[in-house]
């Protein structure tokens, strides 16, 4: 449990960290400490948390059985994610995987850990896209490891739900 604690801290301080670049310098000044125009600066910090997510996805696959690297099919390859993945990461299994068929998919967590905290109130929604970001990246560094390329987004209606969204291009 503690370690459990220990990693939204650290999700959280992330996210404090690289969003405290994104804040508006005031009137009449359009460009950010980088020379980058308002909005830039938190998609890039979105970036560095997708990229900081891919990498800590990427190590945790390398950890992984051998039989466990051996899916063939895209859809066990997103079950190991729901099920297996989510208890390591965040002690809980993920609440709905729904599919096409045609390579998109779509994970639903009902009572996503890491949006818990800001789940009090609406005024936290246009925030909660930075918490979703570092996630985006774990789930598609992991499907990299399994040997699925993909695009994974995030999206949130109520708090403390949210969806991700995965897209494996057909080769």
């Amino acid at each position: 449990m503690a370690h459990a604690v220990l990693f939204e801290f650290l999700h959280a301080e992330m996210v404090a960290e690289l969003g405290a670049g994104d804040t508006d310098p005031g009137p009449g000044v359009s460009a950010g400490p980088l020379g980058e125009e308002a909005g830039a600066g938190q998609k890039r910090s979105l970036s560095i948390l997708e990229g900081i997510g891919f990498r800590v996805g990427r190590a945790l696959g390398e950890r992984l059985p051998r039989e466990t690297l051996a899916f063939r099919e895209e859809l066990d390859a997103l079950k190991f994610l729901c099920k297996d993945l989510w208890v390591a990461v965040f002690q809980k299994q993920m609440d709905g995987l729904c599919t096409n068929h045609q390579g998109t998919y779509v994970l639903q967590d009902n009572s996503f850990p890491l949006l818990i905290p800001m789940a009090l109130g609406l005024q936290y929604l246009e925030e909660a896209p930075k918490f979703l970001a570092f996630t985006c990246g774990l789930l598609r560094g992991t499907l990299r490891t399994l040997g699925f390329e993909s695009l994974v987004t995030s999206s949130m209606a109520t708090l403390p739900a949210c969806k991700f969204q995965v897209v494996i291009p057909k080769s």
